[in-house]
């Protein structure tokens, strides 16, 4: 089965002055340009390749990887625009095209924008969308769970944090009180399941959360401590130079902190904490 707007490995069938052709099956045979077939290439070799329409809607094969595939969201720039809409750059020779019905705005050159890639059912045309609402599904406890981790592409600021789609499928949210450095639109980054809300939506955290946080972060302040001997922190340390420095909450902190002082590890001091001596 062919696999337009995705990766196919397909047979080396034969070469032509125009490149290579590969066994579509059912399809036919699919042009491999000159550009990206190699000396090494023989007929019979299983070669991966993307598929994709080229300016004259044949299937098309190149071994260039591009920055998104059907059914994925990206964040992607605006190469160029025309009277019908936007087209922007995926990372192939052809640039991907957003009618203007499906912009939430008129999109600008040089701009970036979050977008779903999907085949237009009408035209069979690979075609993006920055209504990507409209493609995420629902989340549901039987997917989710408190303390999942997930991967996340950041969607937008709004005035309660950051919108994020998690896992290339469902809308979710980062809090403020969540965030300890400011994310940026299209940054991809990995969290946590912190609820998963009524609306099919869900409350996500930057890293890990739950016990395993703690636990994790004690180690790394430990091997701080061990390359150091102390370091110039205590529990009235300011919850900004603790995030400076290590990255998490002054609430993570003191748990970590906590956790190596009942095992005897560290000593605390009015103006530091301390590795114990062996």
């Amino acid at each position: 089965m062919i696999l337009l707007g995705d990766y196919n490995t397909l047979r080396l069938v034969r070469f032509s002055d125009h490149g290579a052709y590969l066994d579509g099956g059912e399809v036919g045979e699919i042009l491999l340009p000159n550009a990206y077939v190699t000396r090494q290439m023989r007929p019979g070799d299983e070669i991966m390749v993307f598929l994709y329409l080229d300016q004259s809607e044949r299937l098309t094969a190149t071994t260039e990887t591009p920055l998104a595939r059907v059914g994925q969201f990206a964040f992607l720039r605006v190469a160029w625009v025309n009277e019908y809409g936007a087209f922007l750059d995926w990372g192939l020779q052809k640039d991907i095209f957003v009618p203007f019905r499906e912009q939430k705005k008129t999109m600008e050159i040089g701009q970036s924008y979050i977008v779903f890639i999907y085949i237009d059912e009408e035209t069979n045309r690979i075609v993006a969308s920055a209504k990507v609402e409209k493609f995420m599904q629902p989340a549901t406890t039987g997917r989710y769970h408190r303390g999942q981790q997930v991967e996340l592409l950041v969607q937008q600021k709004t005035d309660l944090g950051f919108k994020v789609i998690v896992d290339n499928a469902c809308s979710g949210m980062i809090y403020d009180n969540q965030i300890l450095r400011e994310p940026h639109t299209g940054d991809r980054l990995t969290g946590s399941v912190v609820t998963v809300r009524p609306d099919g939506k869900l409350d996500v955290a930057l890293g890990t959360i739950g016990k395993t946080r703690f636990r994790d972060f004690a180690d790394d302040l430990l091997d701080a401590l061990r390359r150091e001997g102390s370091l110039p922190f205590t529990d009235h340390s300011s919850a900004e130079a603790i995030a400076e420095r290590f990255g998490v909450s002054k609430k993570t902190f003191k748990r970590a902190v906590g956790t190596l002082y009942r095992q005897q590890l560290i000593t605390l001091h009015d103006d530091c904490i301390a590795l114990n001596e062996d």
